[in-house]
């Protein structure tokens, strides 16, 4: 499995560099299972309820590796910066992912790419995993810039011991509940604002919304994350979700 790292690397990276650029017509949903995670390792959740656009699930015990918070206006660009940086000297000699970056117009080393294939303490190539999660945190005001921080999920191979990196968080989610909303196409930092508006709508008047916004009181707690599972190339049947965190226990759960 890891000579396909690079190339499961390359079409992330492409996605990164173009996201926002290629549309296609939203289509809102629940319980879509993303066809991605067919093909690698995505972290496995309990279903607790489907409601009217919005589902409530339970992840169990997650570890994923973390950017220190990014400021910018944009979430494509934070999730882009999130993945780059300026040093090339790695991925110069990787002629296939190299060939993908110049094609998509982005030449550049990256922070996350870096730590899957091997920049870490100990030297581990790690394998290619979904969703990329972007977590969005509050900002001052409409027109000030948010932070963002940017996370790869651990396969579970990992998890026992995980490879740190300068720069890097590791970040473990002990039981965690999330208020989620799918959408199709390519993310845009307009249609992100919209689907993230929507989630918050259906929540309304439920048994869920207290925990909510509960979870959003605490500054440093996200307002919502963005998770994203496909590849450029995948035109159709595309599968991006709204995260947003809900604050209660298994004993608080509502009945």
């Amino acid at each position: 499995m890891a000579a396909f790292i690079p190339f499961k690397l390359s079409l992330l990276l492409s996605l990164l560099s173009n996201i926002g650029f290629l549309p296609e017509t939203s289509k809102n949903d629940v319980g879509i299972f993303p066809p991605t995670c067919n093909r690698i390792e995505c972290p496995s959740f309990d279903l607790i309820e489907v409601g009217n656009g919005y589902e409530i699930r339970r992840y169990n015990s997650t570890i994923w590796v973390t950017t220190s918070p990014i400021q910018d206006i944009s979430l494509v660009e934070a999730t882009r910066t999130g993945f780059l940086h300026s040093n090339t000297s790695n991925i110069s000699q990787k002629p296939a992912i190299l060939k993908s970056l110049k094609v998509h117009g982005s030449y550049c080393g990256h922070r996350l790419f870096d730590y899957i294939q091997g920049k870490n303490k100990y030297k581990q190539q790690i394998e290619m995993t979904a969703p990329v999660i972007t977590e969005v945190l509050p900002s001052d005001g409409p027109f000030c810039e948010s932070s963002f921080r940017i996370s790869f999920y651990l396969p579970k191979v990992n998890q026992a011991n995980p490879p740190p990196a300068e720069g890097l968080h590791i970040q473990k989610w002990k039981s965690t509940y999330l208020a989620v909303r799918q959408f199709s196409g390519f993310v845009t930092d307009y249609n992100v604002g919209v689907e993230a508006a929507a989630l918050e709508a259906s929540l309304a008047d439920t048994v869920w919304s207290p925990a909510i916004k509960k979870s959003q009181k605490d500054e440093t707690t996200s307002v919502y994350l963005v998770a994203q599972y496909n590849s450029p190339f995948e035109f159709s049947g595309r599968v991006n979700e709204i995260w947003m965190l809900a604050d209660l226990e298994d004993e608080l759960l509502p009945v």
